[in-house]
């Protein structure tokens, strides 16, 4: 697991490669990953929008935007979290996935940043 804290926010990221998900033979690894963003203010925080970059060890990179986490704007209260899974498919059998969630105070609609540490995305047999 990887945890990174940026203005309060506390995000943390876990990996499980799905192999009955995969077909190697047809350049397709599929992986899910669980985040837990835990909100460390004394604020209620709204999640707005994710911004992924995605690369594989091929050299392939893409960047994926949208609203929320899977159809989610959640809005977080001090001391809470707000824990979803979702999946990632590359043609390697290892990568990486790093990004930010754009965050709005409720209080004050101020909006910032925060990061998502990078973390890897490694079939388990690349590692024996």
């Amino acid at each position: 697991m990887v945890t990174e804290i940026t203005e309060g926010v506390k995000v943390s990221v876990e990996t499980i490669y799905q192999p009955e998900y995969s077909n190697p033979a047809n350049e397709h690894f599929m992986f899910a990953y669980k985040v837990n963003i835990e909100n460390l203010t004394e604020y209620s925080l709204q999640l707005l929008n994710r911004h992924w970059q995605i690369f594989d060890s091929s050299g392939a990179h893409r960047k994926v935007d949208g609203e929320g986490v899977v159809g989610q704007q959640p809005v977080i209260e001090p001391g809470d979290n707000h824990e979803y899974v979702s999946g990632c498919n590359l043609k390697t059998d290892m990568g990486s996935m790093k990004g930010s969630y754009e965050m709005k105070r409720v209080v004050d609609e101020e909006k910032f940043d925060v990061n998502i540490p990078e973390f890897y995305l490694i079939a388990p047999y690349k590692l024996n």
